[in-house]
């Protein structure tokens, strides 16, 4: 028998043909032969299901990639001083179907719903007792939310309109693949019934409320929220969203008490960026509190394999001499800046960055790229790990912009500004935030847009908010003509354009007969 067991490490992903590839960081599975999941090997009590369940289905969720890239394509940042012209294809809008950064979204999002389909089958063999039971169901619950997860990030990327069930979406994964297995991509409506189903099942059966770490009710409702926004349905994306609110425990993270002295100055930059900032809202990002985050992705300061984050922007750490690869985006960090009191101006930007706001344009045009270097300093590290960041998934401020969203579709512009106020206010270190004022709808959709891209930056929102919002709102991606190197005209992707959806990668279209290409590529 041990002749026909074949070992798969990063499994070869339904549809990818003959591309299998191998990762002895990642755990194996062994499969005896096509679709059969060896289980009875494997599988054999909720022990083995709760470490197959940390080691291989929460192992491999992953955001980074997506946060990156949408940082690149969008308006939120510009090529660093020590850029060597990595990512430079898809900050000019180079999209096709064999960029890596395609594939590896499809990729990971891919493995982690087929090593959760694969745990929820392999439990199938297991029988618990009944001191066992609840642990078993919770194995399974978490297991499904994940999966959920992944269908989600799937269908943000992927489907032409995330709103129109009938547009199609992605493969459906419902039993244990085979190598063989090709196929098709489903509709929306029938993926957002699986998402449904695994949502269902995990608040019929979690036991957590609330855990920063790993599945809990907060996060099933979390999902719920933005999966309803995303479609358009407005009256259950308030439900979740909340029931977030209400039963969470969560309140928006203040951004005082801040450290005394003169806002900015170097005794200020001081106390301000140390590993334990007075600053609630920037202890978030150095991952010494919880603050608001309802569900982070751990990355310790030590070991593991993870894809880490904070690297994507600065090679070494985030400061001027860390070798910064990406920097802010010039009207990201305009709206910052000119917004008075705003914590976020500072937990968002290094002190070491060389700034020039006076003459940023005629520096550019002299061709003295290096002399405005807004360094990102979102993700700091934490400790010794100066590129070691937790991905932080799923926060409350989000939950608030949604419920603004909703009351917005409504016609209830009052209750959208006092939404969006509530989030300034935390954000506000003096205490005196600006409460908005919309004349209209298409003013609220911008203003909620404009606050999204300033609390949501660095977290992978932007791109799918311009591809939703963008045109309700009557505004388009907003780079600044200085957002490329010199001598290359910078533009904004238009709106409507094919390319806020991703093609389906090269090597599964050419493995997979059965797959259908995303209109445009």
């Amino acid at each position: 028998m041990k002749k026909n067991i074949i070992k798969i490490g990063l499994l070869s992903i339904l549809g990818y043909g003959a591309v299998v590839s191998m990762n002895s960081c990642r755990d194996a599975v062994d499969i005896v032969q096509d679709g059969e999941l060896n289980s009875d090997a494997f599988f054999t009590s909720v022990d083995n299901l709760q470490g197959y369940l940390v080691g291989s289905v929460y192992n491999n969720v992953e955001n980074a990639q997506a946060v990156y890239f949408t940082s690149l394509i969008t308006d939120e940042v510009k090529p660093g001083v020590n850029s060597g012209g990595q990512g430079y294809e898809t900050h000019r809008f180079y999209i096709d179907p064999s960029r890596s950064i395609v594939s590896d979204i499809w990729l990971q999002n891919n493995l982690l719903i087929n090593r959760a389909t694969r745990l929820i089958e392999g439990a199938k063999k297991v029988t618990p007792s009944s001191s066992e039971q609840a642990t078993y169901n919770n194995i399974i619950a978490e297991a499904k939310v994940l999966r959920a997860l992944g269908y989600l990030q799937l269908l943000t990327y992927f489907s032409p309109d995330m709103a129109n069930d009938n547009a199609l979406g992605t493969m459906i994964i419902s039993t244990v693949p085979g190598i063989s297995t090709k196929l098709p991509r489903s509709t929306n409506g029938a993926v957002y019934a699986v998402i449904e189903e695994d949502l269902t099942f995990a608040e019929n059966h979690l036991t957590k409320q609330s855990d920063r770490y790993y599945v809990s009710k907060n996060l099933v409702n979390a999902i719920k929220a933005r999966l309803y926004l995303y479609r358009g349905k407005y009256a259950e994306a308030k439900q979740y969203a909340q029931a977030v609110l209400n039963s969470s425990g969560l309140t928006l993270t203040t951004a005082t008490p801040i450290p005394s002295g003169t806002v900015g100055d170097a005794a200020w930059n001081e106390a301000f960026y140390k590993d334990a900032s007075t600053s609630p809202y920037k202890q978030i990002w150095s991952d010494n509190s919880q603050g608001e985050v309802i569900f982070a992705l751990s990355r310790p300061i030590s070991g593991g394999s993870y894809v880490q984050l904070p690297s994507y922007y600065n090679t070494n750490k985030s400061e001027i001499g860390g070798s910064p690869l990406w920097v802010m985006g010039r009207n990201l960090f305009n709206i910052l800046d000119g917004t008075s009191g705003d914590i976020r101006r500072y937990a968002y930007i290094d002190p070491t960055s060389t700034i020039n706001n006076a003459d940023y344009e005629a520096i550019y045009d002299d061709g003295k790229y290096t002399a405005d270097q807004i360094v990102i300093d979102k993700y700091p590290g934490k400790g010794s790990a100066a590129t070691r960041n937790d991905v932080k998934m799923f926060r409350l401020s989000e939950m608030y912009f949604i419920l603004a969203e909703c009351a917005v579709n409504d016609n209830d512009l009052a209750s959208a500004r006092n939404y969006i106020h509530q989030v300034r206010q935390a954000r506000n270190y003096s205490g005196a935030a600006t409460t908005p004022v919309y004349a209209s709808q298409q003013a609220a959709w911008a203003d909620i847009l404009k606050e999204r891209r300033v609390e949501l930056a660095f977290e992978g929102h932007r791109y799918i908010d311009l591809k939703r919002l963008a045109a309700k709102a009557g505004v388009t991606m907003d780079r600044n003509r200085t957002d490329d190197r010199p001598g290359i005209t910078v533009t904004n992707l238009p709106n409507g354009d094919y390319r806020y959806t991703l093609p389906i990668p090269l090597a599964e279209i050419a493995g997979n007969p059965n797959i259908q290409q995303n209109p445009g590529y």
